[in-house]
């Protein structure tokens, strides 16, 4: 059955994006369970396989059905903005009430075969308030051990995702974007549909459509969020094929004469767009000897600086590409 998002004449202004380290948080821990995601995160399975090894993610794996279903919507709220940190994200997990935890518990609970009847289902549900507690612990600790370390390079590529996306949109308006997401979007009229076993139809309200890329969600797309939640869409961000590859190496010799073997490297490094912090831990400088080297390339016409919520992204101008390309570097 399909999934329907039915927008009026509001929503189709107030469609965003956002960034959300807590929902990467979720679905890296559903990577874990899950083989048939597992093939483009290899290396990161492999980095993360001792921190993984000790936690104990089997109450939070209860709560994710693995033939769909209902996953608790209090343990991941929408973003409020483009851009949180996960100190935030948690704080409004620990903030939910418990006994609208409860029933949000039981409903994802029936979706998997023996959970609700399970001891661990039942100890959330006789006292929702330390489940609450619990389960944002547990995601903390996750967060730790599976997301943190990587976040500035996973951050990194949804924040690539956002730009290519946003001026997709300003181009060719949802009908392009959605055309661009996931082979399982249909948009027709005002109507966004997504090729489901279970059906589900929501006007949006006036609310609009919150859309988060993510690295781990592939090969789903996931609408969801009942009232009074903010509808969103949640879809693999474009290049977790190249993600977990290592650096490339340093620029070419003759671009590094002309540039400067510092500035070079920079520039190199910029095959997505980026900010001062990512290139930072990308090429191991510190981020003011980043700074200063991003202000003399964009100068120099070889950068376009665009601004993200509270950060700026650099990209290649034509210009640098061609400098960068290994045919007339």
């Amino acid at each position: 059955m399909p999934f329907h998002f039915r927008f009026g004449p509001a929503d189709l202004l107030r469609c965003r994006f956002s960034i959300s380290p807590r929902w990467e948080t979720q679905e890296a821990i559903r990577v874990l369970r899950e083989p048939r995601r597992q093939s483009y995160h290899l290396p990161w399975l492999r980095q993360i396989h001792a921190a993984a090894a000790g936690l104990d993610l089997r109450t939070l794996w209860l709560l994710m059905p693995l033939a769909g279903g209902h996953n608790p919507d209090f343990l991941s709220p929408p973003p409020t903005g483009p851009s949180v940190t996960f100190e935030e994200e948690l704080a409004r997990v620990r903030a939910a009430d418990p006994e609208a935890a409860r029933e949000d518990l039981r409903r994802s609970l029936v979706c998997t075969p023996g959970a609700l009847e399970s001891g661990a289902g039942q100890r959330m549900l006789a006292d929702p308030a330390r489940a609450v507690r619990e389960l944002a612990d547990l995601y903390e600790q996750a967060w730790h051990a599976l997301v943190a370390p990587h976040w500035p390079r996973l951050r990194a590529l949804l924040e690539a995702d956002i730009l290519f996306h946003s001026r997709r949109l300003a181009a060719g308006g949802l009908e392009a974007l959605f055309d661009g997401l996931h082979p399982d979007l249909r948009w027709s009229g005002n109507t966004l549909t997504i090729d489901r076993r279970n059906h589900h139809d929501r006007s949006l309200d006036g609310q609009g459509l919150l859309l988060m890329p993510s690295a781990f969600v592939w090969p789903e797309v996931v609408g969801g969020y009942d009232p009074p939640w903010q509808p969103t869409l949640v879809y693999p961000a474009r290049g977790i094929g190249a993600l977990w590859t290592a650096p490339a190496g340093p620029a070419p010799l003759a671009l590094a004469r002309l540039l400067g073997r510092a500035r070079a490297d920079v520039l190199c490094a910029l095959t997505e767009p980026a900010s001062t912090t990512t290139l930072a831990h990308r090429l191991s400088l510190a981020p003011s000897t980043v700074s200063s080297h991003l202000k003399t390339l964009q100068g120099a016409g070889l950068l376009i600086p665009s601004r993200h919520g509270h950060q700026i992204l650099y990209e290649r101008t034509p210009l640098a590409i061609a400098l960068t390309s290994p045919t007339t570097a």
